[in-house]
């Protein structure tokens, strides 16, 4: 005989699960940083320079084109069921910066999620097929590039910022990357390779760009923008319509930027965000008609995708919430907020006196 309260468990969690299944996916937002890459440049005595890359300097490799395919592979088993198996051009939207790393990682992510079938062959024995990534050029890039350079008060809060930090950027600084891609994803094995163990130098001078000091004033200039835009979409997408097809938004860029969004979200770790790291939303229409957004951040392609908690609300977060929470970093004048005014200048000049640097 089953007792009362076993009976209300099993209840209950009927209601529970019919109340999940009512729960519908309606939009996903993924961001990600482009695959593996050689280094994009060399310090003056590197014995390898870019003729000793295949491609030359900040090129995706072989190694990121399978952790890009690799990821495509995760998003088409993820989301089977809400994309379709074949690909649709109202389903998906594919954005790129102007980088061919970016470019190729993103059409080597695609080669994963959209294996052609069907009538979409169209060469045998060739499990690939075009698929359009949309991009503006690097000098008028203002959603995907960050920092960008066009910000007076930026550069200010970044002066403040290294000298309250004590940040005197040194050479080995400027090297990090060089050295680390060398060392970590290339096998070069030398004397050179010490510097792989001062990778936490390069994780903070990736912090200081958007955090450390004045993070949300930090934010508002620069990785508000692109969330500004992620929010744009999300409010958008919660209203139903039935003419609406979209159902995925996807973001090929850099390590900067997943950083820049994170930080805008306060949800950044401090460490560099890895090759083919990705960055997802996911909106969620309920049972009962309200909507939230649920966020995942893989950076490790070995286990599921790290749930996300936006401070101040749950894991599964109201969308009106998150709109509120999100808004303090999201700039309504970015213009204005960007200039100089003079009490600023008086401020900053006080605090290079103050630190006895001649501004």
């Amino acid at each position: 005989m089953v007792s009362a309260a076993v009976l209300f468990l099993l209840t209950a969690g009927s209601v529970c699960g019919e109340a999940a299944a009512e729960r519908k996916l309606v939009y996903v937002t993924v961001l990600f940083r482009h695959g593996d890459r050689s280094p994009v440049k060399a310090y003056p005595t590197d014995p390898h320079q870019e003729s000793n890359w295949p491609q030359g300097f900040g090129q995706l490799s072989q190694m990121g084109m399978q952790e890009q395919f690799g990821l495509g592979q995760f998003l088409r088993k993820r989301y089977k069921g809400f994309l379709k198996d074949s690909y649709d051009r109202h389903e998906i939207y594919v954005r790129s910066t102007d980088q061919d790393r970016t470019l190729m990682s993103a059409e080597a992510n695609l080669a994963g999620l959209y294996p052609p079938s069907g009538h979409q062959v169209f060469e045998e024995n060739l499990t690939w097929q075009p698929i359009p990534v949309h991009t503006v050029s690097q000098s008028e890039e203002r959603l995907l590039s960050f920092p960008l350079g066009d910000c007076p008060r930026y550069e200010q809060l970044m002066n403040e910022t290294k000298l309250l930090s004590g940040n005197k950027k040194p050479a080995y600084l400027k090297l990090s990357d060089t050295l680390l891609v060398k060392c970590l994803f290339h096998g070069f094995h030398n004397f050179h390779c010490v510097f792989c163990k001062l990778r936490v130098l390069n994780d903070f001078s990736i912090q200081v760009k958007f955090g450390v000091y004045k993070q949300q004033e930090k934010s508002r200039l620069q990785g508000g923008i692109l969330l500004g835009e992620i929010v744009k979409n999300l409010s958008k997408m919660a209203v139903p319509d039935p003419k609406q097809r979209l159902k995925m938004m996807m973001l090929s860029a850099h390590d900067t930027t997943v950083v820049a969004l994170q930080a805008s979200l306060n949800v950044f770790n401090g460490i560099e965000p890895p090759f083919s790291s990705c960055q997802i939303f996911e909106l969620y229409r309920n049972n009962n008609g309200s909507v939230s957004v649920s966020m995942f951040y893989r950076n490790d392609s070995a286990v599921e995708p790290y749930p996300l908690q936006l401070p101040g609300c749950p894991l599964d977060c109201p969308l009106d919430e998150f709109v509120r929470i999100t808004k303090f970093s999201i700039s309504e004048d970015r213009d204005k907020e960007c200039q100089v005014h003079s009490e600023r200048r008086d401020k900053g000049e006080h605090l290079y006196l103050h630190k006895g640097v001649h501004p």
